[in-house]
């Protein structure tokens, strides 16, 4: 295992020919978390919500067992029996366990329930998020599996929140796929008792010239997200709802012209958005279409993307765009075409969850006029939507192993706003 790991890094390394241009301060000590059970132990737990009333539960066993979830409102009732489908996948040299699939429902909002997996004695617990305001999500981007990475998870544990949403860079395998075990360990305990729901960075390609020319792959085998309800074809692309809020999680690696799959999906998509049943419209995406740091500046992902698809989310009137890529916090103002626009969307990068690169500190000077709050440090963000007019936002610094409340501002949603009328 560790020849091939030297092996796929070679390889990489001459391919790459040099990423990344800037340096960055050395982040603390990358982890690795190893399986400690049988081979039969339930691994890597997390779950994601399915359409209004259903969850889906992932898992990984390394030998065969039957993909069924046992669940039920009370931690000693015998519940109904839910059943799924198991798969795996294989990356150049490495095969991985039983990827087991499993969608329960309909289940109750607000709920605690709890839940058994194959044939494993052990519980778990999860609670659904509510069916109306208000519903706080934490959000973080650039997680990857350092010291840090474990204090934001901490600080996030802490805050209560009803689901996670993580606009693309997870694992930071980078083409090592045990890594992807480990990371599916370290955030089980936060992943098996509230949905997590992703989009991908470039992390997530992991695309190798001749030994491996299929992106995405354990991506796509190990975080499935509920695309189909939403009339996607892709995984790397989709929306759902959430209590009054419409969720859209967009793809900055996968073709996003005015003529792609996924374009055409986003204005189907966004046509049938009912702001009186979701006053609320968020979207999530790795490459930021706003940027003040020195770091991922005249990428494609970022300044293509914006071009093709930013007169969508304007005149549809998205609140709020959530980015990752840049490993630093940064919040613009209601931004378009390059100016403050009081019908456009919020612009927030939120790329400082811990990865192991290390933060990005150069930021351009002097600070755009559209700029209003940027800093060079880990942490992570809450969005509490408290009712169908006003969400605060809320930027939590890792300082000291203390979640610092640093950035924090109110929103009103745009669908109330006379002068931002829906076009």
């Amino acid at each position: 295992m560790e020849g091939m790991n030297v092996l796929v890094i070679l390889i990489m390394g001459l391919w790459a020919g040099g990423a990344y241009a800037y340096n960055r301060p050395p982040p603390r000590e990358t982890l690795f978390i190893p399986h400690s059970h049988s081979d039969s132990w339930p691994q890597q737990v997390h779950i994601s919500v399915v359409g209004q009333d259903q969850m889906r539960i992932s898992w990984i066993t390394e030998t065969p067992t039957p993909a069924k979830v046992q669940y039920a409102a009370s931690p000693d009732a015998d519940g109904p029996l839910a059943t799924g489908t198991t798969s795996s996948y294989r990356y150049f040299l490495y095969k991985s366990g039983q990827i087991h699939d499993v969608v329960m429902g309909p289940l109750k909002p607000n709920t605690l329930y709890y839940y058994r997996l194959g044939d494993s004695p052990q519980q778990y617990n999860f609670t659904t998020p509510p069916s109306r305001f208000p519903i706080k999500f934490a959000v973080v981007g650039d997680l990857g599996q350092t010291e840090w990475t474990k204090t934001t998870l901490q600080h996030i544990a802490n805050s209560n929140y009803d689901m996670l949403l993580l606009p693309g860079d997870l694992s930071y395998a980078d083409y090592i796929q045990s890594r992807w075990d480990s990371f599916g360990r370290l955030v089980e305990p936060l992943a098996s008792q509230r949905p997590w729901m992703v989009t991908q960075g470039n992390h997530e390609v992991e695309k190798i010239p001749v030994v491996h020319r299929k992106p995405f792959t354990a991506y796509n085998a190990r975080w499935r997200m509920p695309f189909e309800q939403s009339g996607s074809d892709s995984n790397l692309y989709y929306s759902f709802d959430a209590a009054g809020v419409h969720v859209i999680m967009l793809g900055s690696y996968t073709d996003f012209d005015s003529g792609s799959p996924q374009y055409k999906w986003l204005v189907g998509d966004l046509k049938k958005v009912d702001r009186a049943k979701t006053p609320w419209l968020v979207v999530l995406l790795h490459a930021p279409w706003f940027n003040s740091n020195a770091a991922h500046r005249g990428e494609p992902e970022s300044y293509q993307m914006k071009a093709a698809m930013e007169d969508l989310l304007y005149e549809a009137r998205v609140d709020v765009v959530f980015a990752g890529h840049v490993h630093a916090y940064e919040r613009f103002t209601r931004v378009y075409k390059d100016k403050a626009n009081s019908c456009g969307p919020v612009h927030i990068t939120i790329g400082d969850g811990g990865n192991r690169e290390g933060l990005a500190t150069k930021f351009l000077d002097p600070k755009p006029e559209i700029s209003i709050f940027r800093e060079a440090s880990f942490g992570h963000g809450i969005l509490e939507v408290v009712n169908a007019t006003h969400a605060l936002w809320t930027w939590h610094r890792n300082d000291d192993d203390e979640a610092v409340p640093s950035d924090s501002f109110w929103l009103t949603s745009l669908s109330i706003e006379p002068a931002c009328e829906v076009h």
